[in-house]
């Protein structure tokens, strides 16, 4: 148990050595946070404001549009887990970039989007990160997202700091409201091809997947698996469960306590078959996964995400690297 601890404890220091600062602007600093906290490599993320002149702004002062600052977010991140081209991929995907006025429906100043570069390397990937997304044509018009050098930056009140778990119904209402999520559904989910799905996809995987079906229990690949490493779409790729997470619940589905990511992972009210059921689908492959019910370990949060193999690909720990997965490493060591 000491050596495990010790153990720990080197790890922990060794990944406080190596940290590095990231600074975004991205609208309301509330829907900033929870896409960032849960990948694997970031050590912190703080609301606050920056960007403009007056010191210690208040957030009253903020909104009134008289400081000059936007409200954003710092990342401190390990970069040798999650490198910063990684934090910029995942920052475009979290706002309109075509819009210099605001995001959603917060309008004004402080809730411009930006990115401010703390070293030279930062500055540089940011703007091919920027260049990148403007060839891509993903949007109808110009990214506006400016690039500035990082300035000092204010923590935000405590209230602020991590709402989206202090405030979950709120957070919630708050993101659906303001237009944040229908825009990333539309901008960001896998454009997909019904047909080429056919050939790529075995029925069952097809019929899962696309059309909501359910595989026979006991009789598909996952159920009783034991390997260590993710689970991720077998449409689009993206990291929706790990293996640590799994249990035997004794329903012939694989079935774990909860998403590795859980902004991959989306919920629905499901009324199909005279059952009323909370629907799961994965994000941007737009798969359906599964249900999840409240029925799994109370020790572990009470839920059970009870998902269809033929929804799932399998990674083994030792090919996430080079399956394109490494920050996922660090959760097996």
């Amino acid at each position: 148990m000491q050596q495990h601890s010790n153990e720990s404890q080197r790890t922990g220091e060794a990944s406080a050595q190596a940290a590095e600062l990231a600074t975004f602007a991205g609208g309301c600093f509330w829907c900033m946070v929870s896409p960032f906290e849960e990948m694997p490599g970031i050590l912190k993320v703080v609301s606050g404001y920056t960007g403009g002149h007056k010191p210690n702004p208040t957030y009253e002062e903020v909104c009134s549009e008289t400081t000059g600052h936007a409200e954003a977010v710092q990342i401190t991140y390990n970069p040798a887990v999650f490198p910063y081209r990684k934090l910029l991929q995942l920052f475009w995907q979290q706002i309109d970039p075509t819009d210099a006025g605001g995001q959603f429906f917060d309008r004004g100043h402080s809730y411009r989007t930006a990115i401010f570069y703390h070293t030279e390397q930062q500055r540089q990937e940011a703007e091919a990160s920027k260049a990148e997304l403007e060839a891509s044509g993903r949007f109808d018009g110009p990214i506006v997202t400016p690039i500035e050098p990082a300035s000092e930056f204010y923590p935000a009140e405590d209230y602020h700091q991590q709402f989206y778990k202090k405030n979950p119904k709120r957070y919630n209402s708050y993101r659906q409201g303001s237009g944040r999520d229908a825009f990333i559904e539309k901008h960001w989910r896998v454009e997909k091809d019904l047909e080429q799905l056919r050939r790529e996809l075995t029925p069952m995987q097809y019929r899962v997947t696309q059309e909501n079906g359910t595989e026979p229990a006991f009789q598909n690949e996952f159920w009783d698996a034991k390997g260590e490493g993710i689970y991720v779409d077998i449409v689009s790729g993206e990291p929706l469960f790990s293996s640590l997470d799994k249990y035997d619940s004794g329903c012939g589905w694989p079935s774990f306590t909860k998403p590795l990511v859980k902004t991959h992972v989306g919920e629905k009210m499901d009324l199909s078959h005279g059952m009323v059921r909370v629907e799961v689908r994965s994000k941007y492959g737009d798969s359906h996964l599964g249900h999840v019910f409240p029925d799994g370990p109370k020790e572990q949060g009470g839920l059970r995400y009870c998902i269809n193999s033929a929804a799932l690909r399998f990674i083994p720990k030792e090919d996430l690297e080079k399956e394109g997965y490494p920050e996922y490493l660090a959760l097996f060591e």
